[in-house]
């Protein structure tokens, strides 16, 4: 079997050498770059397991370089590693299309926990199609349906309206979502579940079709159709 690989594109030689020799004492294969660009066509010419990410990058930042990464390649797991810790900063590389974020300065037993969580996630899966009214979620393509509009998800958009689609008519709480989108709590004022909520909106609500992500005040979100008064 051969071993995972992993590729930190980090600046910061202090961190690059620490995450080297912890994953790779772990069992990893660990590529290196120390800026976006040469990070970028690593990427690209040789595509690893899982990428940990800096944010703060010389040549192009981190941003840029999960975006440009996911115009060719929307499946290898993205980790950001960042000293901002604000909701608008992790919403920033969430868009980008990472997959989990990880403000310095961590603990290495949690990015080790946080990078297994992202292999297993990614482990392929046979797809299906989920099916509610008349919006569909391929998770072969991980692309959505209503009615005869098809639309793109980002990373997180997916996870969350694949969470939705598999618990119809279920209130889930505020709590539940981080949980399962997350994988840990932003705090009590994050408002970053409504933001997502707010573009899986924008996806599935053109030309005035009727809403079925509804807000529970106080508690969460639910995915129903509403019956017509």
């Amino acid at each position: 079997m051969s071993q995972t690989k992993i590729l930190v594109i980090e600046d910061e030689e202090r961190i690059r050498q620490f995450l080297q020799r912890g994953l790779g004492f772990e069992g990893f294969r660990v590529d290196v770059a120390e800026d976006g660009p040469t990070g970028l066509k690593l990427a690209r010419d040789n595509p690893p397991d899982l990428i940990l990410l800096d944010v703060m990058l010389p040549g192009m930042d981190g941003l840029e370089v999960c975006e440009r990464l996911r115009s060719v390649n929307d499946e290898v797991p993205v980790l950001m590693l960042t000293a901002k810790e604000s909701i608008e900063d992790r919403v920033k590389g969430f868009d980008a299309g990472a997959d989990d974020y990880l403000v310095k300065p961590f603990a290495f037993d949690e990015l080790l926990a946080r990078v297994r969580a992202l292999l297993r996630r990614a482990q392929p899966k046979k797809p299906k199609v989920f099916r509610f009214a008349d919006l569909e979620l391929d998770t072969g393509t991980r692309q959505g349906k209503r009615g005869e509009v098809t639309f793109d998800l980002t990373a997180k958009e997916y996870e969350l309206l694949e969470l939705f689609m598999d618990h119809p008519r279920q209130v889930l709480t505020r709590q539940v979502i981080f949980d399962r989108v997350w994988d840990y709590d932003f705090g009590g004022e994050s408002n970053i579940i409504e933001v997502y909520v707010r573009y899986l909106r924008q996806k599935t609500e053109v030309d005035d079709m009727p809403r079925l992500i509804h807000t529970v005040r106080g508690i969460g979100y639910v995915l129903r159709d509403e019956p017509t008064q």
